[in-house]
């Protein structure tokens, strides 16, 4: 050991610490099976020595004595370890998730037996729990794929690493397109920054469409992960706003309509009492005007709200099978102010109400038809309109359908001015045009729900125009 120039030891000149040999298992076996017989091996040899016998049958006798001592060594030496490594096999394979290999020679009133009963009943018991883990995770998978609101795991590097089949409609790409990708790359980046409960657009299908998102943490591999899970409360609001309009318009209706009809009767009675008791013939007929005017206006008032009526009062849908080509070729041909163009898709059957289902396609092909006829100014997507038309093709309109999926989705294009604000088409009451009732398109789109689809509007991205998009399912929605 060194020393320091105080005087003290150096710890960096310490011998390090000897490592203690220890022999191994097998070793230690074997040894200890020699040293069992080696006293009584010595007795035999001193025994055998003393007796008058010749020299080589001494030596022979001995090495006889010797070579039965060590098959015996290693008889006990096989006996003790081999099981061992059996077992040792067995809890390897364990290890490693195989539960196939079970124990020999387990057997009760046996300390090795006990200990391979034991490592049997480990394994069985393993066995049953891995089944159990895996049709609990097989379980968890089936609900996952199943059910309908997108469902969506993020690791702490914001990156997918887990969407359902409703997630990735709602992103129109499959799984092997999305996982590995972070959050910003599909559109997501939103759900992950604001707080769990929070209403955010999210534009994929619907640009009116509000999603609430859910999120919450845990842990997988101990590795923290984020789980956000979004549900369409777009029609639940839709429904709300809804009432609120059905609400207004009775309590309007019902006070106008007490207005109207003593307005309308007093007009009348007026009209004949100025033709009895007026004497000059200009007045008379100015007073005339004017009732017939107050008559007239509270009739066309009272059409009015009875029209408005229709959104409060819309009967549900009886559902039966119908053919959808026939509905379509028949709504085309209502339309004699232009030619609709139909573009016939797969011949199917739906599960719908075809009068409503009629009314639908009669309200958005007459708007087609009014848009693709409407004279329109230049415009680039400004609200003023220039002194030079643009120049513009034959007005058309197109429809068609096809399947999507386990859609059916129906399309009606215009190539007319298109919408400036198409989120306010679907507002009650909201109209561009000068004689509409804005309610059309909001009936059509309660028709559309009360069938378990939507409609969508939207302006046409390689072209001018409109296309109001119609998605169903092709089974009975359930209520």
């Amino acid at each position: 050991m060194g020393f320091s120039p105080l005087g003290k030891p150096n710890p960096a000149f310490r011998k390090p610490p000897r490592k203690r040999v220890r022999l191994l298992y097998e070793r230690r076996i074997s040894l200890f099976s020699l040293f069992v017989a080696l006293p009584g091996m010595l007795l035999s040899g001193i025994f055998i020595w003393m007796q008058a016998w010749s020299l080589e049958s001494k030596f022979a006798l001995i090495l006889v004595e010797l070579f039965v001592w060590w098959l015996l060594a290693m008889a006990l030496h096989e006996q003790t370890t081999r099981p061992l490594q059996t077992l040792a096999n067995v809890i390897s394979a364990l290890r490693e998730e195989d539960y196939s290999f079970r124990a020999r020679g387990a057997a009760t009133d046996d300390a090795l037996g006990e200990l391979s009963l034991e490592v049997n009943a480990l394994a069985d018991l393993l066995a049953e729990q891995r089944i159990r883990a895996i049709e609990a995770v097989a379980l968890l998978r089936r609900v996952v794929e199943e059910i309908e609101v997108p469902l969506f795991t993020f690791d702490p590097d914001q990156i997918l690493r887990l969407v359902n089949s409703a997630g990735e409609r709602l992103l129109q790409q499959p799984s092997v397109r999305l996982l590995g990708r972070t959050a910003r790359e599909i559109g997501l980046d939103s759900c992950l920054s604001v707080e769990s409960g929070t209403l955010v657009p999210l534009h994929f299908h619907d640009p009116n469409a509000r999603w609430l998102v859910r999120r919450s943490s845990f842990r997988q591999k101990g590795v923290p992960h984020t789980l956000v899970v979004l549900s369409d409360v777009s029609r639940a609001l839709r429904e709300e706003e809804r009432g609120a309009w059905q609400r207004l318009i009775r309590v309007l209706g019902h006070e106008l309509n007490n207005s109207l009809t003593p307005i309308k009767s007093i007009a009348g009675s007026l009209n004949a009492q100025v033709s009895r008791t007026v004497p000059d013939a200009d007045a008379r007929q100015d007073f005339q005007r004017g009732l017939a005017i107050i008559g007239t206006r509270a009739d066309s008032l009272n059409r009015f709200l009875q029209a408005y009526r229709q959104l409060a009062q819309m009967p549900p849908p009886v559902f039966r099978k119908t053919a959808l080509h026939p509905i379509v070729e028949r709504v085309a041909g209502l339309e004699t102010r232009l030619r609709v163009q139909v573009i016939p898709g797969p011949d199917i059957q739906l599960m719908l109400d075809p009068d409503q289902f009629e009314q639908m396609l009669i309200n958005l092909a007459r708007n087609a038809v009014e848009a693709a006829l409407e004279p329109r100014h230049a415009e680039t997507g400004s609200q003023e309109a220039t002194n030079m038309p643009s120049p513009r093709s034959d007005p058309e309109v197109v429809m068609q359908w096809g399947v999507n999926e386990m859609d059916l989705v129906l399309t009606i294009d215009d190539n007319g001015p298109g919408f400036l604000n198409p989120s306010n088409a679907f507002v009650p009451f909201y109209t561009t045009k000068p004689a509409g009732s804005g309610i059309g398109l909001v009936l059509s789109r309660q028709i559309a729900e009360a069938h378990g689809g939507s409609i969508e509007l939207l302006n046409l991205s390689d072209k001018k125009g409109c296309r109001a998009r119609i998605v169903l399912p092709q089974g009975q929605p359930t209520a």
